[in-house]
């Protein structure tokens, strides 16, 4: 059949369904249960407030029924999250802070917003380098997985040890210290919940709870993954670069990879020569062909309860 005749067809059905006396079937659309609390970086967060309970449901409400984003932060989150978790233990930060980039980016390692923030934890220029990132034409450890997650760590760290809860160091990592701190002080308040700000900050902290409602049981919520379904982790071999490098491409293609791959697996690579006047030492990630076979590679999952 003719693709613009069905398309009209489809478009007549509630006309049909009309003269025929019924309605168009809908699916049923169901409002999430909302708990008296939640738990967040080992603290319990009373909801019976209502604005609270209603900050908490909206966000609720908004992340499972936008289906197709969160199912692939729950597919991203099993090649990520076995890398970035450690990384947080190590630093002394709540592993519930891996809700915070998957709010951030979805977990997508390209991210790049608007307002110029980059890579997973969405760092600006300006903060990136003052967290010992690196940023320029040729580099960018904004999406460097491993130093941005340090990075991320340390101002999340800065941020609790000045406000002393989790939810205003969140609040921070949005619209930033200077606001919190300014906030809390000009409006009498001892955390962030209890601040009138922009409704971007002020949303912030109650889209990571609900982001960890979502991925601690997304069964729950309608979603429905097998383990194959899963984005898997890479394994690497990590080739030293100490000096510079004037054709990536003509690089890669000596590793065996492909330049597009080595930019898919390196994203912190901006340009296709290297210049390294300092002689930086850089990890360039090669993955092994294994794992980019989907037959090789094997299914792992990080963490059972995303899948049935």
């Amino acid at each position: 059949m003719n693709i613009k005749i069905l398309a009209l067809a489809f478009m007549m059905l509630p006309l049909v369904a009309q003269a025929q006396g019924s309605q168009p079937r809908f699916s049923d659309v169901y409002s999430p249960e909302i708990p008296s609390s939640v738990k967040l970086c080992g603290d319990n967060i009373d909801l019976d407030r209502s604005d609270l309970y209603e900050r908490f449901d909206r966000e609720l409400s908004s992340i499972i029924y936008t289906h197709g984003t969160t199912m692939l932060v729950i597919k991203r989150a099993n090649r990520y999250f076995p890398e970035m978790a450690p990384i947080l233990r190590e630093n002394g930060v709540p592993e519930d802070l891996l809700y915070l980039a998957c709010i951030e980016s979805s977990l997508n390692p390209r991210a790049y917003s608007p307002a110029k923030a980059a890579g997973i934890w969405q760092f600006i220029a300006s903060a990136g380098k003052e967290y010992g990132l690196e940023v320029n034409d040729e580099v960018d450890e904004r999406y460097n997985l491993e130093k941005a997650t340090k990075a991320a760590c340390r101002y999340l760290k800065r941020s609790y040890d000045k406000y002393g809860d989790w939810p205003s160091a969140m609040a921070a990592y949005n619209g930033g210290q200077a606001r919190i701190t300014r906030e809390l002080s000009a409006q009498d308040a001892d955390t962030s919940l209890d601040l009138y700000l922009n409704e971007e900050t002020s949303r912030y902290p109650f889209r990571v709870m609900a982001m960890k409602a979502v991925m601690e049981n997304p069964g729950k919520y309608g979603f429905r993954l097998r383990d194959n379904q899963l984005y898997q982790p890479r394994k690497y071999k990590t080739v030293e670069v100490s000096g510079p490098v004037a054709d990536w491409p003509a690089w890669a293609k000596k590793q065996g990879i492909s330049y597009s791959l080595l930019r898919e697996e390196n994203p912190w690579i901006r340009a296709k020569k290297l210049t390294n006047k300092a002689g930086k030492t850089y990890k360039v990630r090669i993955p092994t062909a294994e794992s980019m076979s989907r037959k090789a590679a094997g299914v792992n999952t990080y963490n059972k309860a995303w899948t049935r």
